[in-house]
């Protein structure tokens, strides 16, 4: 009985990665970066509606997950092993991914601000380098400090107690519309933009989002988090 609900279970999951339409979005989302309905029901060659039906197969079998930020709704992959499964099924298959090619100019991709703080393929670039180091930690659908992230970020100078202070979440997951991978958001987020604000590492365009990185803060950007910055 045991092996007939698993033979079950496999087929569900396989019928909902055979259909065309499913296969095309599941493996436009292996390059880790999320989308929007529109942008996969767009790659699909689906229309709305059914792409919506589409999305809610995808989510019952578990196969992917929603971020939701702002108005917008992203869709990625649910966890590692639904990557590893299409990677196996595109070896099989004699297929290579597309990779994600976003259409932002390059100094905004490069480094900008997300409401109070950083984003763009340095923003991103420190939230994984704090993950990595396992300075963060998921705490439902926020991050904590660990202890050593604790120590980092009184190493740096920065005030953690009062960031925690905030009547705001104080660290968590954004999604950045221009890499579709989170950046570290919350006042936490807000506390490091305005550290490195602060000590000269980075200055605001005067006429947009978009920060640059000086020839004082490349050096420090790249020993604290691992980031080979393009300076101005």
């Amino acid at each position: 009985m045991v092996a007939h609900r698993t033979d079950l279970d496999v087929a569900a999951i396989a019928a909902a990665i055979g259909d065309p339409a499913r296969a095309q979005m599941l493996c436009s989302l292996l390059d880790g970066c999320a989308r929007t309905a529109t942008e996969l029901a767009a790659l699909a060659d689906v229309g709305a509606s059914t792409a919506s039906g589409h999305f809610a197969r995808l989510r019952e079998q578990g196969l992917v997950e929603i971020a939701v930020q702002g108005k917008h709704r992203y869709y990625r992959l649910a966890n590692d092993d639904v990557a590893a499964a299409l990677e196996a099924l595109l070896v099989v298959a004699g297929v290579k991914g597309k990779p994600f090619k976003p259409t932002t100019p390059t100094d905004m991709c490069h480094a900008r601000t997300c409401y109070d703080h950083m984003a763009g393929d340095i923003g991103v670039g420190i939230h994984d380098r704090l993950i990595a180091k396992r300075f963060l930690a998921r705490q439902d659908q926020d991050y904590v400090l660990t202890k050593s992230g604790e120590t980092f970020m009184q190493e740096i100078g920065l005030d953690v107690d009062a960031a925690q202070n905030k009547r705001r979440s104080f660290a968590k997951p954004c999604m950045d519309w221009s890499a579709r991978r989170p950046h570290l958001g919350g006042a936490l987020g807000a506390a490091l933009l305005a550290h490195v604000l602060q000590h000269g590492w980075v200055e605001k365009d005067l006429d947009s989002r978009v920060l640059r990185i000086t020839s004082k803060g490349s050096k420090p950007l790249e020993k604290l988090f691992g980031w080979p910055a393009r300076t101005v």
